[in-house]
């Protein structure tokens, strides 16, 4: 059993310099105590300080910007839609209502900057598509984006101008696609034939396949010999060259002619035109390919390619030179070179 304890008196406080002018409430509290209570008085006081500034600093800032904005007008409006919203939106109002103040401050401020204008001539007033957009900031943001997708103009490659082929690269490509085997005529273009002397005297060939016209290459005496007299009785026109299979020999002054004379033969309904020489692969193939440079605006490597998709062709190198300068003339003439 537990026996009740003494209550003892205080302690009495110390006499002596240490304690005169000390306040009687605060003579039993030690010296951690009072620090700590003033510190905390100190923190509510500056909260509160900050608490009543803050309004006030909003107003200071908004005041300052507003200046600044009359001065340099065009580059205000991001600042003025990044500020927050006056007091007078609140937390509870919806987004719509927010974006129509600023709309209407920014009205305002276009309309205060208008009659600024007229008074004073002034050009630093924003359009209205300024102020549209500041009104809708979503439709920048696409607008930039298409712009994105825009293609570049300025920026994109340009396409390298015709390089016309060398002798080399010429020979070259005949070589490369060689047929494995030959013909006697082939259909290289539509309602055009290329072929030999043996399919020239073939009468019932010519017309099986219908032609109208005949373009010897290789006329003469002691080379194909056929001529108007050969075709007597037939539905047919002739058109004799006298050419020889010669490197030195100009077979250029026969490109103009020959072409207009293709051309007209293939403008007649039903019309259908061969080209011959000796053996079907020089000189009636580079009458062809001229035919197909000046009436079918193909380059002499194009003209090559068609003509090698149905036969093989292998001009001499006296005949691939004319070619390219027939095609360096048609590259300037059309503004390809």
């Amino acid at each position: 059993m537990g026996l009740p304890q003494p209550r003892l008196p205080p302690p009495a406080l110390p006499t002596g310099p240490a304690v005169v002018g000390c306040r009687p409430e605060l003579r039993g509290q030690s010296r951690p105590l009072l620090s700590a209570t003033g510190l905390c008085h100190f923190a509510t006081l500056v909260l509160a300080l900050l608490v009543l500034l803050e309004p006030l600093g909003q107003v200071d800032t908004r005041k300052t910007v507003k200046a600044w904005c009359e001065v340099h007008p065009r580059a205000c409006y991001s600042v003025f839609f990044l500020m927050p919203p006056p007091p007078q939106v609140g937390v509870g109002r919806p987004l719509s209502q927010a974006l129509r103040f600023r709309g209407q401050g920014s009205q305002k401020q276009h309309q205060v900057c208008r009659d600024r204008r007229l008074e004073t001539s002034s050009t630093n007033c924003p359009p209205e598509k300024t102020t549209a957009w500041v009104r809708l900031p979503h439709r920048m943001d696409s607008v930039q984006k298409q712009d994105l997708r825009r293609p570049k103009i300025h920026g994109a490659a340009r396409v390298a101008p015709y390089q016309p082929p060398t002798l080399a690269s010429l020979q070259r490509l005949l070589w490369a696609h060689r047929a494995a085997t030959l013909t006697h005529i082939n259909e290289v273009w539509p309602n055009l034939f290329l072929g030999d002397a043996y399919a020239a005297r073939d009468k019932n060939k010519l017309i099986q396949l219908g032609i109208t016209h005949i373009v010897n290459a290789a006329a003469g005496k002691f080379q194909v010999d056929t001529g108007v007299k050969f075709y007597r009785g037939m539905p047919l026109e002739y058109y004799g060259i006298e050419a020889d299979d010669n490197p030195f020999f100009d077979l250029s002054v026969y490109f103009l002619p020959v072409a207009r004379y293709i051309r007209t033969a293939l403008s007649v309904p039903q019309g259908r035109v061969l080209v011959h020489c000796a053996m079907g692969v020089s000189r009636s193939a580079t009458l062809v390919l001229a035919f197909l440079m000046i009436c079918e605006n193909m380059t002499l490597v194009e003209a090559i390619k068609v003509v090698q998709a149905h036969r093989d062709i292998c001009p001499n190198s006296g005949f691939l030179q004319q070619l390219q300068v027939l095609d360096n003339r048609l590259g300037r003439e059309t503004g390809r070179l």
